[in-house]
């Protein structure tokens, strides 16, 4: 049994990591093949091209590396033609692999999307690529599986995988000792893990973070950095701004777990912050145009962060109503959040001080994450995806013959 993976970005190299090491506990025979990364590749695929490193963002990167991307779109399709897999495995990346499901549709391969693109929150009409493209539709959050199938798909709700890399993450406890030791309580912040997202949030954060230290002189503050060249640029800004604050690189865990509460930019952070039941705040700092753009055009959902979306009982937005502000900061919303393009220091500010200076607010909101964790954050999506995919894949063999 052969199955062809094509994987964009180091989260999905993850979690293909995962999933092929269930595949291959369960089918120690099966051939993984394909695009990927430096995990996929240590957990037993033959990577033909490490798509890892092809991880755009921004459309003119894109259109600079489209000879690539087409040189290596002619690779599927030539090694689907002359090797022909039971399976191809698309995550992330729904640029580049909805050339690669087309290509696999040609040929008649069954096409798995494990860890579906967020269309359900801006860019619905791209469903009937979906419908179109795709055989299997494995959803991480419970709600997605139901949108899909009301459009036609054939989806189903397997988990996240990132709680299955969140239970086996090994903590420095050197660094939880020395913190541990430290007087004063803990406020993480958690810029994101893009240099964009660094730029644009952390200067909000820090003039929070000198709001908070006026109303709370013990609170200590640390700056999780998801590579050293944001903690250079968090290093650079520190100066404008009376504080001391230390900056660690890939220490982003154990500073969730050591903290009080966080200041988190919106992001897939925030299931590690419901893991780890941590009161915090959201922000997602814009431009004037794209917030705009979004709120009154784009967004479909109620909230931007995931965790606010799993407590929802309606997470969709109904037709002609508009994002709003200031339900998205309601103190009954597990993570109050801000999408904003002015300076919302101040009201970010005021939860961490509420829950660093009030024990009971601060129990509350804890409780309400560990309820939800309860429900939501619970392991094992990679092996429920692999046994999916491993029974569908021999049920589709066993029909064509």
């Amino acid at each position: 049994m052969r199955v062809f993976f094509s994987v964009g970005e180091p989260s999905g190299d993850l979690h293909g990591a995962n999933l092929i090491r269930q595949l291959r506990s369960r089918c120690p025979e099966i051939e993984c093949v394909g695009y990927g990364g430096p995990r996929m590749a240590a957990a037993g695929c033959q990577l033909h091209e490490d798509l890892t490193q092809l991880a755009v963002m921004w459309l003119l990167h894109a259109l600079l590396n489209l000879h690539r991307f087409w040189n290596l779109y002619q690779r599927a399709k030539r090694y689907f033609r002359e090797h022909r897999p039971n399976a191809v495995v698309l995550i992330d990346y729904p640029g580049f692999n909805w050339w690669v499901a087309r290509a696999a549709k040609a040929r008649g391969i069954p096409v798995f999307y494990y860890g579906t693109p967020q269309m359900w929150a801006w860019a619905g009409w791209r469903v009937r690529k979906m419908r179109r493209l795709v055989d299997h539709v494995l959803c991480k959050l419970p709600f997605e599986a139901d949108w899909y199938r009301q459009r036609g798909c054939h989806a189903h709700y397997v988990g996240h995988p990132y709680f299955d890399q969140l239970a086996e993450q090994r903590l420095d406890p050197e660094l939880i000792r020395d913190y541990q030791q430290r007087p004063g309580p803990l406020v993480t912040i958690l810029p994101g893990s893009r240099t964009q997202e660094v730029i644009k949030n952390l200067r909000s954060f820090l003039r929070a973070a000198q709001c908070i230290r006026e109303r709370v002189p013990t609170a200590r503050f640390a700056i999780a950095s998801f590579s050293d060249r944001q903690a250079d640029i968090a290093r650079q800004l520190l100066p404008e701004f009376d504080l001391a604050v230390d900056v660690l690189v890939g220490r982003t865990q154990e500073l969730i777990m050591l903290s009080r509460c966080c200041l988190a930019c919106s992001g897939s952070v925030s299931l590690e912050l419901l893991y780890y039941t941590k009161p915090s705040v959201i922000l997602y700092a814009v431009d004037r145009l794209s917030y705009w753009v979004a709120r009154h055009l784009f967004l479909k959902v109620k909230f931007i962060t995931l965790v606010n979306l799993l407590a929802a009982d309606r997470p969709f937005l109904t037709p002609g109503e508009k994002y709003d502000p200031q339900r998205a900061c309601d103190e009954r919303v597990p993570l109050p959040e801000y999408l904003a393009c002015d300076d919302r220091s101040a009201a970010i500010a005021e939860h961490v001080v509420q829950w660093l200076t009030d024990d009971g607010q601060y129990e509350r909101r804890v409780q309400q994450l560990a309820e939800l964790k309860t429900e939501f954050a619970v392991t094992g999506a990679s092996a429920a995806a692999a046994e999916y995919i491993l029974r569908a894949t021999l049920s589709d063999s066993a029909n064509s013959t």
